[in-house]
């Protein structure tokens, strides 16, 4: 290589390195110098970093650099403040009522996203992740309430559950009129088709008719002599298109032999009282809340 003559290439008129592959020499192109520029501009801020900020590691630990700034400092500091400021809002949250609460929108900013955080870690596996339920869990979007619709009715059914282990429990229980033999199989066929009356199906009318003293003897007490339910008991109402184990008429005649009934955990006890007040408010408008 010290013997190589320097060349320039004809064609371009740049001087060569003098390597050669196949015939193909390599020119000598220099960089271009904004390239060069920013180069040497990034080593000078990588120096100016090393000295300015955290940089290095050392053997006890690492260099805190002249103006001894640490992320891990500033998101100590961020949380903190966060969890105060959290802490402010649930003091108020708390010492509110549930229509102070829907009627103030920062208040009701923060019931909605705690409740929507509350309700995915703790009711989406049985309501769905959209509250829309399923067979035999109550879609919570529309305005069919068993037990009532109004904040404080939902605050309570939260509270206390249905069937659940607390004394103050929601509580209902439909017979099961054929499996414990209350009633014949005609019986319960006929029985079966007053209630697909009820809802505004064509049924047999002689089974209807069969049935109507029936329905009053055994059903009324809880649904009511028009079948439109009664929440004091938690009983639906029969009249309506709204169904918790389905509506056809297979449905409806095994709810009428099984008497089926779920079971909703009391939360009173897992829960605490902000985290409950914010669900029954995220419950209450998600579009089926009564006033």
């Amino acid at each position: 290589m010290a013997d190589h003559k320097k060349e320039i290439d004809q064609h371009s008129g740049t001087e060569t390195t003098g390597h050669e592959w196949d015939g193909i020499r390599e020119l000598n192109t220099p960089l271009p110098r904004w390239w060069l520029w920013v180069f040497y501009a990034t080593i000078l801020w990588a120096f100016g970093y090393w000295i300015l900020y955290p940089a290095w590691p050392t053997l006890t630990g690492y260099t805190h650099g002249i103006l001894n700034q640490s992320q891990r400092d500033d998101v100590t500091k961020a949380l903190a403040a966060l969890k105060d400021q959290r802490q402010q809002a649930a003091a108020a949250f708390s010492n509110a009522s549930l229509q102070q609460i829907e009627a103030d929108p920062n208040l009701f900013t923060f019931a909605r996203e705690a409740g929507k955080s509350a309700f995915g870690d703790n009711c989406a596996t049985c309501h769905g992740s959209g509250a829309q339920g399923s067979k035999g869990y109550p879609n919570l979007n529309d305005d069919v309430w068993l037990w009532g619709g109004k904040l404080d009715d939902i605050q309570h059914t939260i509270q206390v559950g249905v069937r659940s282990t607390n004394p103050e429990t929601r509580n209902s229980q439909m017979p099961a009129f054929g499996r414990d033999k209350l009633l014949e199989p005609a019986q319960i066929d006929d029985l079966t088709e007053y209630v697909v009356f009820l809802s505004g199906h064509q049924a047999n009318q002689a089974a209807v008719t069969r049935a109507q003293p029936l329905f009053k003897e055994q059903c009324a007490v809880c649904h009511g002599d028009d079948g439109k339910g009664n929440r004091e008991f938690g009983a639906p109402n029969l009249t309506d298109k709204e169904w918790l184990y389905g509506g056809t008429r297979a449905d409806i005649h095994a709810q009428i032999v099984n008497g089926r009934g779920g079971v909703m955990p009391t939360w009173a006890s897992r829960l605490d009282p902000v985290t409950i007040k914010a669900l029954a408010v995220y419950v209450h408008s998600l579009g089926g809340g009564e006033q």
